[in-house]
């Protein structure tokens, strides 16, 4: 008797079981669903992984290639400077930025306002100045400046070197019209290590009471106004003649390479009134292996008056 109570408590605890077991089993979905499911499921993936992801700004953005019309904005940057520097320049770089390293080919991104030529001159120099690359590209002048794209490649016996980019413009009698430089590091291996190009989207040169296209008199132009040097080097101011003359000129000294004022004068003698391009200009002593037309010029800015007797 005792047995048959053990045998059928047994069966009983077996049947309990089962009973749970099928109902604890899960629900098998449809064929049909899976894709559906797996759908829903990614997004929410993602969807998590963006709100605990934190959004890292790109550390360089490449600028469309086609050129923007006159109208374009030019680029948003929020530099630190002295006070009256607020002109762009007639050439200012965008990209690689001051003392950037970089490797062939360097993507160079400029806005610049072309010359009375139309012809724009792209320079990469070495150390010493010797010439790595010349490209000339016609660009059609607006007065707000167009955008370029320009590739500039190089080769290096050394590992690195220093190195210059120049660009330089020119107007419709030849003189030089524009120039600025950028320093930089060129690099034969490795990868582009970009620096903001910052304070340098400004004029280096401010003027007060003088614009292109002034009319002069009395035989003395007075000048006024404040400068940020490249390097120690003096600066040459001139009045330059059609023929490329200088009918008058002044050497000004800075000390050190902090924005500085200055005033001074440049005399000059006519008959009659005549067009001259008033040129500021400063050279670069590093370089061994002068231009024959751009000789050590590390900057130059320009404006034409009209000098009167």
């Amino acid at each position: 008797m005792k047995l048959r109570i053990i045998i059928l408590a047994s069966l009983l605890g077996l049947l309990s079981a089962c009973s749970q077991l099928a109902e604890s089993a899960p629900t098998l979905l449809p064929v049909d669903s899976l894709s559906t499911v797996i759908a829903l499921t990614g997004q929410a993936i993602f969807a998590t992984s963006n709100a605990l992801t934190q959004a890292v700004p790109a550390t360089e953005t490449s600028l469309p290639t086609n050129t923007p019309k006159p109208s374009t904005p030019l680029p948003t940057v929020t530099p630190t400077f002295e006070a009256g520097f607020t002109e762009y320049a007639q050439i200012h770089f965008l990209s690689p930025g001051p003392m950037s390293s970089v490797v062939s080919p360097i993507k160079l991104q400029v806005m610049l306002v072309a010359g009375e030529s139309k012809i724009v001159q792209f320079d990469l120099l070495g150390e010493d100045g010797r010439l790595l690359q010349r490209a000339l590209k016609s660009v059609d002048y607006f007065p707000n400046g167009v955008f370029r794209v320009i590739d500039l490649s190089f080769e290096i016996r050394a590992v690195s070197e220093a190195g210059y980019i120049r660009i330089s413009t020119k107007d419709k009698l030849g003189r030089i019209q524009s120039l600025n430089t950028m320093p930089v590091l060129l690099y034969s291996i490795g990868s582009n290590q970009l620096n903001q190009v910052g304070n340098m989207i400004y004029e280096r040169t401010m003027l007060e009471g003088l614009e292109d296209g002034d009319d002069v008199f009395g035989g003395v132009l007075n000048l006024k106004g404040r400068f940020w040097p490249f390097n120690d080097q003096p600066v040459f101011v001139e009045l330059l003649l059609s023929n490329g003359e200088a009918v008058s000129s002044r050497i000004l000294n800075f000390e050190g390479i902090d924005t500085q004022s200055f005033e001074t004068t440049l005399p000059y003698k006519v008959t009659e009134p005549t067009l001259a391009r008033l040129t500021f200009r400063q050279d670069n002593p590093l370089i061994n292996e002068p231009d024959s037309e751009l000789k050590r010029y590390i900057y130059v800015y320009s404006l034409e008056v009209m000098l009167n007797p």
